[in-house]
């Protein structure tokens, strides 16, 4: 669980905060699930929008309340969580009704929620070549100094190496930009994930079983990005689409994916340029 600590944050003002506050960004993929998963319990909250796009992130507010500059952070009567499943068990723990961690698989749950945690990079690396495509890198060299200027650059009181990889992997974006192999890689990490779940889908409405759970939550978000990316879900994993057909029927699900105008159109400016020429998702993935 990733609570920090009180000398971990600069900012302090969020020490003081009373109730559920959640820091958060409409785009973001982690920020999605924990929205979907306040929504079906029911719990109130205040938000914090933070532009992600426009670097707020790492400027030396929001890293004096999280050190790695990653949506979202549960500020929570002044006790500040971090990373989104860490947030989504600690909620569970605390909310435990409806429930959305099935009892008695408590231990399972968490390693489903590790292995997804585990393709985030792969997530992103596919969603910056196929949905959010710019011009040059994703992050402005200015923001980046920030990113690597401000913040405590400890976590739990100790030295914190997860923003370096977060930094490496930006760093890595901007001088090579990500190529058809790092996509392919990524593309068959989670073709083979999705048969893993079309195979719990064979005798299951959900992943765990007839419940609704927070490992729904999870791969919705992901199949939602992919499918936007150009995934051929429908076509290579039956089940699985139809699941997520379901779920997205669901109000609490729909408004938390529901695309702005404005990442439509550039979404769909970036599919006609790949289509004219054959950098598809499916061309460059080989599916």
């Amino acid at each position: 669980m990733v609570q920090l600590l009180d000398r971990d944050i600069q900012t302090k003002e969020v020490i003081a905060w009373k109730g559920v506050h959640i820091l958060h960004h409409p785009m973001s993929s982690c920020s999605k699930k924990t929205r979907i998963f306040l929504n079906l319990k029911g719990i109130e909250w205040e938000s914090h929008i933070v532009d992600i796009l426009d670097g707020e992130n790492y400027g030396e507010w929001f890293l004096g309340i999280n050190p790695r500059g990653l949506v979202p952070v549960l500020v929570d009567n002044g006790d500040v969580h971090i990373e989104s499943n860490d947030i989504l068990i600690y909620l569970e723990e605390k909310y435990p009704r409806p429930p959305l961690i099935p009892t008695g698989r408590e231990s399972e749950t968490i390693t489903l929620l590790e292995h997804e945690d585990e393709l985030h990079l792969d997530l992103r690396t596919l969603s910056f070549r196929f949905f959010f495509v710019r011009k040059g890198s994703p992050k402005a060299p200015r923001a980046m100094d920030k990113y690597r200027r401000n913040g405590s650059g400890t976590v739990g009181g100790v030295a914190d190496r997860e923003k370096a990889v977060q930094i490496k992997f930006w760093e890595t974006v901007a001088n090579k930009g990500i190529s058809d192999e790092a996509a392919r890689r990524s593309a068959l990490k989670f073709r083979k994930a999705y048969e893993e779940l079309e195979e719990r889908l064979s005798d299951n409405i959900y992943l765990l079983g007839d419940e609704l759970s927070v490992i729904d939550i999870a791969w919705f978000i992901y199949s939602d990005r992919l499918i936007l990316a150009g995934y051929p879900m429908a076509t290579l994993h039956r089940r699985v689409g139809q699941w997520f057909k379901r779920l997205y029927q669901r109000p609490e699900f729909a408004k938390e994916v529901a695309m702005p105008p404005e990442i439509q159109r550039m979404l769909n400016e970036a599919r006609n340029e790949q289509q004219k020429t054959q950098t598809t998702f499916v061309e460059v993935a080989g599916f």
